[in-house]
């Protein structure tokens, strides 16, 4: 029997770059005609690329197509992504005339507000992987028809993971839910999964949406997540952990990345919900969305601190003892209030 050919990378993404702004310690929003200052300011990518950095701080091969400008905000982005992240970007492309979207974020109560300005992308995806090549995984946002490439990477046995977005016309139309039959993985969050069920209990809805995609796993922000894989029968109820919450930005795409590389080492669901509900609480913790995604230093400091006590709540990770590096991990970067800074000469 022959075997598949070897892949070339663990996950691929594809979707907008963002420079995000964050801005955090906020007393209050400002009203109309004032003016508020905030005690912290980090910037970062953000878009897609807090889910690239999430999966690469993890050790996932990743890598990315998407478009960038040819502005300091894209070779802001692309530099941190390619040197100091790792994330491969060989099926992305720079773009003179097109500028780098922006997000300002203001998190405010453990929760945050946005701003964003950018335009349409001079590329689509198919056009950037007119032959993508063969990952374990795709991540994909859907809000509209599969484009050519995720069908491809299904077809070279790509496990197909998706989330869907904030729907700006509050119509959550069911049939978009439809879309994602063939696909493996769905993480919706709680809004998403009751309005596009139209169900008032996220077990029942998570039922409902695992009619289509075996795996249904619903975010509770910091309340934790409910999970069913209709095809093994498993389900999961994982609770919050109690953190000191900065800045909730990205904390979705962080959580997708740590259940990704849960279910590519092969987990039973409930330490899959465990370990993408830790990288999501150690993400919250700091500054934006890509950066403040945990490495295996984080998770692992997080285990030595806090795992060995008596607590209910934390007993369940105990798994996290056969995975963590024990000495010689390397610490990652965090977000700056600034972008650009030289060294001195």
């Amino acid at each position: 029997m022959s075997s598949q050919p070897p892949t070339e990378f663990d996950v691929l993404l594809s979707g907008p770059v963002f420079l995000d702004l964050i801005f955090t310690g906020l007393p209050q929003l400002p009203e109309s005609g004032t003016e508020v200052w905030a005690s912290g300011l980090g910037s970062s990518p953000g878009g897609i690329a807090n889910l690239a950095v999430a999966l690469a701080r993890l050790q996932l091969r990743t890598t990315l197509a998407s478009a960038f400008g040819e502005d300091m905000y894209g070779d802001f982005c692309w530099d941190t992504l390619a040197n100091q992240e790792q994330v491969d970007l060989s099926h992305s492309r720079r773009f003179y005339g097109w500028h780098s979207p922006v997000t300002v974020s203001l998190a405010i109560n453990r929760d945050r507000s946005m701003v964003t300005h950018g335009h349409p992308s001079p590329v689509t995806a198919d056009e950037l992987l007119t032959d993508p090549p063969r990952v374990r995984a795709c991540f994909v946002h859907v809000d509209h028809e599969s484009d050519n490439w995720v069908r491809t990477a299904k077809a070279n046995g790509a496990l197909l993971f998706a989330d869907v977005g904030w729907d700006p016309t509050d119509q959550w139309r069911p049939e978009l839910i439809q879309q994602l039959h063939g696909y493996d993985v769905f993480l919706p969050n709680t809004v998403e999964a009751l309005r596009y069920t139209r169900q008032d209990d996220v077990r029942v809805a998570a039922r409902q949406l695992s009619e289509v995609v075996p795996t249904v796993v619903v975010t509770r922000a910091g309340g934790g997540a409910y999970a069913v894989d209709s095809a093994t029968g498993e389900e999961a109820d994982v609770c919050g952990i109690n953190v000191a919450a900065m800045d909730p930005t990205g904390a979705g795409d962080v959580f997708g990345a740590g259940f990704t590389y849960g279910t590519l080492a092969g987990w039973p669901l409930v330490d899959r919900v465990r370990f993408a509900n830790l990288c999501a609480a150690l993400s919250v913790q700091h500054f934006g969305g890509s950066l403040s995604a945990p490495g295996w230093c984080d998770i692992a400091a997080w285990w030595r601190h806090l795992g060995r006590r008596e607590d209910e709540a934390l007993r369940g990770y105990h798994f996290l003892e056969d995975l963590l590096p024990t000495h010689g991990c390397a610490t990652v970067r965090r977000a700056s209030a600034t972008i650009g800074l030289r060294g001195r000469p």
